[in-house]
Formats: C-alpha cells, sequence, structure tokens
C-alpha cells in the first residue's frame, strides 16, 4: 500500500489534521447561519406546522425547484471550497453511502430532517427487483435537483390484518420535478436512474405513530411489521432483552406493559415475553387484554389463547 507523505506525516503530528477539522467545522457553521431562514422552521415543522405556513422552507418544495437549486448549490460551493483549504477533513455533516445511496444531513429537528440524496443509477441496475414496499409513518418531499429516473408509486390499501391492496403507478422524474407522499399510504421506488439522481429531500415523522408495515409487491401479503419510531423500537428492545435474559422477577412489569395503553408492538412483545417468563401472569395478562374489546390486540390476543388453552387445557382453568 503506497501512504502519501502527508499521511504518514500525521502519525507523528495531528495538528494539520486538526487544523482541517476545524476549517471544515467554521465551513458548516457559517452555512448553518447563512440558511438559517431555512433551518430554524424545521422546530416548528416537526411540531406540526403546514408546510405552506412556513414560506422559506416552503419555497423548497413549491414552483419549478429553482429555489431548491439555488439552495443546494450554495451548500455544495461552500463546501467545496472549505475542502479546498482543507484536504484532509471531511464534511462537518452527517453523511452515508450503501454503494446506491449517498445521503448528507443538512438539518434536523425532532423527527424533521433535511438531506441531500444521491443515487447512483449503475450500482442500482445491479440489484435485483425489489420484492416488497415498506410503509413508514412518514411524511415525504422529495425535489430533483439533477438527473432523471423512472418512479414506481405504490398505494396501499389494508384489507385484512395480514394483507393489503397495492397499487403502482409509474412516472418518469427530472431535474425540478417534486415527489410528494404519506409514506404510510404510498411507497417510492427508483425503478431506474438514468445516470446518477440527485434530490433534497424533506421527511417528517407522523406525530401519532403507527408501525412500519412491509407488504410483498406479489400478492400484497404482509411479511413484516415494526415499531414506527425509535423510542418504541428501544422499549420493544429492552422487553426482549429481559426475556433472552431470563428474568421472571420482570413478569409482572410486562403485565403491566401489555395491559396499559402505549405502543402496540410493545405491547404484544411484553405479553409473549412475559408468557415465556411466567406463564400464570403471562396467561392473566392474555387474557386480561382479549377480553377488553376496545384494545386494538384484543382479537389477536383471543385468537392466542384459544391456542394455548387447546394445546395446554389446564390454563383454561386460569381464563
Amino acid at each position: 500500500m503506497i501512504v502519501s507523505p502527508e499521511i504518514a506525516a500525521l502519525r507523528d503530528d495531528e495538528t494539520p489534521l486538526a487544523r482541517d477539522r476545524a476549517v471544515m467545522a467554521e465551513a458548516s457553521a457559517y452555512w448553518c447561519e447563512s440558511e438559517a431562514a431555512v433551518l430554524d422552521t424545521l422546530a416548528a415543522f416537526d411540531t406540526g406546522a403546514a408546510l405552506t405556513d412556513l414560506p422559506a422552507l416552503a419555497e423548497l418544495f413549491t414552483g419549478n425547484g429553482r429555489a431548491a437549486a439555488a439552495f443546494a448549490a450554495r451548500f455544495t460551493a461552500a463546501q467545496a471550497e472549505a475542502q479546498l483549504r482543507a484536504p484532509l477533513a471531511h464534511v462537518a455533516h452527517r453523511h452515508f453511502t450503501d454503494g446506491i445511496n449517498a445521503t448528507l444531513l443538512l438539518g434536523r429537528r425532532g423527527g424533521t430532517t433535511l438531506t441531500l440524496v444521491a443515487i447512483d443509477g449503475v450500482a442500482l441496475a445491479r440489484q435485483p427487483a425489489p420484492v416488497a414496499a415498506t410503509f413508514p409513518p412518514i411524511e415525504c418531499w422529495d425535489r430533483v435537483l439533477a438527473g432523471s429516473a423512472d418512479a414506481e408509486t405504490i398505494a396501499c390499501t389494508p384489507d385484512g390484518p395480514h394483507s393489503a391492496r397495492l397499487e403502482a403507478t409509474t412516472r418518469t422524474v427530472a431535474a425540478g420535478a417534486l415527489v410528494a407522499r404519506d409514506a404510510r399510504t404510498t411507497a417510492l421506488l427508483w425503478r431506474r436512474v438514468h445516470g446518477s439522481l440527485v434530490l433534497l429531500s424533506l421527511q417528517r415523522r407522523a406525530r401519532v405513530s403507527s408501525p412500519v408495515s412491509e407488504y410483498r409487491l406479489a400478492d400484497g401479503r404482509l411479511i413484516h411489521c415494526a415499531a414506527g419510531n425509535p423510542r418504541e423500537s428501544r422499549q420493544e428492545m429492552m422487553v426482549s432483552m429481559l426475556g433472552a435474559m431470563g428474568r421472571a422477577d420482570a413478569a409482572p412489569l410486562l403485565a403491566e406493559i401489555a395491559r396499559e395503553p402505549g405502543a402496540d408492538a410493545v405491547r404484544w412483545q411484553a405479553l409473549r415475553e412475559g408468557l415465556g417468563l411466567d406463564t400464570r401472569t403471562g396467561f392473566l395478562a392474555l387474557d386480561a387484554v382479549a377480553r377488553n374489546l376496545s384494545d386494538p390486540l384484543a382479537e389477536p390476543a383471543a385468537d392466542l389463547r384459544a391456542h394455548l388453552t387447546e394445546a395446554y387445557p389446564q390454563l383454561r382453568d386460569l381464563a
């Protein structure tokens, strides 16, 4: 491996690297300050304000897209100029790439993010065609800044607890186009990207959380369901951890979580883990949920109760 003298020198003296980091951080801070009119509105948008009530932000996602292109150009110009002065440092904004999608976070307030996204069409073409569509509780606005692509939107209408009717619509998008959607009911699949596609993406997590559902495109069958926000996901993980650790002393707490109002995914996981840790406590909680007909988990809880009492008749005395 060939290591340039400049890089090798950093082993003994990190001063140049620290200096370059400071240059990039200063460039980022200056850009954020100069674009405060947009970035400061993200907090109000996150609390539920309508996009039309926030002119500085709305300008990027209405009209012909020139304002969004100018906004992104100011950012890239400032960062490129700083990178020339600080070649050893990364851009001081969170960024990620998986070889197909590259994202760079411009601003974040709560569950709202403003992001630059680039999609490599060549890398995308190497991937197998998607077999499922995911519907998270997020509102999305994607402004095309450069490039063109064939996009497919999948409208989802649940027609049962484990299936949905999926309707696909195909369109071609190019610079200036806007794709706005509620991801709870409409998924977006990039079928083909001609070269590279660059987007300015605004996303807002729904204030009323709902599960993330994934349906198979071929027949609309539900193949996966997960918590709709990070907090619920962490709670579900902690409940699972108690079960994996065999903490029987946590069974009363899990029963309480299952019976009280809260995220359905977390409550259901608490029921499952509680049954495994302490059969009596867990089954009594399951029975209580099944008897509460206003509970959204009542039907699946009743089905599980029936299955368990058939397999283990001694549980009927508890019910």
